[in-house]
């Protein structure tokens, strides 16, 4: 969990029928502490978030040093909890400016490694885009009614959702016929974090401890970890230079979803990063 927050805490159930994720150590006594400790400390702290999506391939095979412990997750009274590892560790921005360049490289390439491999996870059979499971996706940077949305069939469907419906009509605007145009491009299904900011990378000296906030992980064009990315929250705008020593820069994508995002949503900065 991010610095300044853990423990146990109810989240908000995001999980549809389709794809829910399956309870992790649900017996009756992680559920009494659980509860007992979250009625007990409510006072003090309570954690809201939207629900993990997760499944034993990615907690046993890269747990250990990417996604946080999960000791127990359940569903009570139409509330997910999710009892998992607090992660020491700071913020990679924190002191930014101050590393070394040596270190800077250091975990950058520490985190190219790891992106590089869970990019290697094979979708399952018949896999679309969704969630891990199978599920709704979750982004709160996309337009639309709902921040859950799909799954998706095809990649066309998924950008037909990007484009709020709207299909080529020689009246649009040239730039949105281009983009549709761009759009009927096919890209290969990789697994994806979904927001891989600075925010969500912690560290311990010149080591990458952990990658955290996992609610937007699923199964996505190639294209789109690097897409994200580029959405730099204002407190971290510096890291919108380091993207590309990290993961592999795809110029023309970025062009793309710069245009979707000037005409479907977000917005840009003035030096034209995604915001």
């Amino acid at each position: 969990m991010p610095p300044g927050q853990s423990g146990a805490g109810p989240l908000q159930d995001t999980l549809s029928s389709k794809g829910a994720s399956k309870p992790i150590n649900d017996k009756i006594w992680y559920r009494y502490l659980t509860l007992l400790a979250i009625k007990t400390l409510k006072y003090v702290w309570l954690c809201y978030g939207g629900a993990l999506m997760l499944t034993d391939k990615l907690c046993v095979k890269y747990g250990e040093y990417i996604l946080p412990k999960v000791f127990c997750a359940f569903t009570h009274s139409g509330m997910t909890y999710i009892v998992m590892e607090r992660i020491k560790g700071d913020m990679i921005g924190c002191g930014w400016v101050c590393r070394s360049e040596e270190s800077k490289a250091k975990l950058l390439s520490q985190l190219a490694k790891m992106i590089t491999e869970l990019r290697q996870l094979k979708p399952p059979e018949g896999a679309t885009i969704s969630s891990v499971d199978g599920g709704p996706v979750y982004d709160c940077r996309v337009a639309g009614t709902t921040l859950h949305f799909g799954p998706f069939d095809t990649i066309q469907e998924f950008h037909r959702h990007l484009r709020m419906g709207i299909e080529f009509d020689p009246r649009l605007d040239p730039e949105v016929k281009e983009l549709i145009n761009k759009h009927n491009k096919t890209w290969p299904l990789v697994f994806t974090h979904g927001d891989l900011s600075s925010l969500n990378i912690l560290v311990r000296g010149d080591n990458i401890a952990s990658i955290i906030d996992w609610q937007t992980p699923g199964w996505y064009p190639s294209y789109w970890e690097y897409t994200t990315a580029h959405q730099v929250n204002p407190r971290n705008f510096f890291w919108g230079e380091e993207i590309d020593k990290f993961l592999q820069p795809m110029p023309q994508e970025l062009e793309m979803e710069r245009m979707r995002q000037k005409h479907f949503g977000g917005y840009l900065s003035n030096s034209g990063q995604l915001r």
